[in-house]
């Protein structure tokens, strides 16, 4: 059986030797990770669209050079990123104070304890505890935040988090240890 990663390094060498049909299959693939990725840094949907689809010319373009090094998914993400960063400074605009908007919340599906307690009670503090959650990503610096978003909403690996950020693993060992020791404390500070 083959990985994910198997099969998308035969789609871009396939690619890689002018059959563009490949490359099509790569983006239907990854093409809702890629915009709810942008639609992070943008809240326009026709923008998030045209600069999700931005990033896949210049991946498209970019792919000869690619070398494997990283997963396909992984190189992606890191275009898709710069692409999404690059837009907004194109259009004079600093990125928003946040990776995850709050109205996110319902996309992500709550655990199934929280599923079990299903009184209005319950609810009413899950919807604060989400909000208290969302509001202490928010206030996290950059750096903290894409780490803990690619970790916790993306289930991306240490390793592929250093890739994406182009840092050592360590570094985003921390960076996620420190996002979580600010969250934890606004959670805690809030409960009081």
């Amino acid at each position: 059986m083959t990985s994910a990663r198997e099969t998308d390094q035969r789609l871009v060498e396939r690619v890689q030797k002018g059959d563009k049909r490949a490359f099509d299959l790569l983006v239907k693939k990854y093409q809702h990770k890629i915009i709810a990725l942008v639609g992070r840094y943008i809240q326009d949907q026709h923008e998030m669209q045209d600069v999700a689809q931005e990033a896949f010319i210049k991946a498209y373009r970019a792919l000869g050079n690619f070398r494997a090094e990283s997963a396909f998914y992984t190189w992606m993400y890191r275009i898709a990123i710069n692409t999404a960063k690059n837009h907004l400074v194109a259009r004079s605009r600093r990125p928003p104070g946040t990776d995850v908007d709050i109205g996110d919340a319902e996309i992500y599906s709550p655990s199934p304890q929280m599923k079990e307690a299903d009184t209005p009670e319950a609810n009413l503090m899950r919807d604060q505890l989400e909000e208290r959650i969302f509001a202490a990503i928010k206030a996290l610096p950059d750096d903290l935040k894409t780490a803990i978003s690619l970790r916790e909403f993306d289930g991306m690996s240490y390793e592929e988090i250093a890739e994406v950020m182009q840092c050592p693993v360590g570094t985003v060992r921390s960076r996620i240890f420190r996002a979580r020791e600010a969250i934890d404390k606004v959670i805690e500070d809030s409960g009081r």
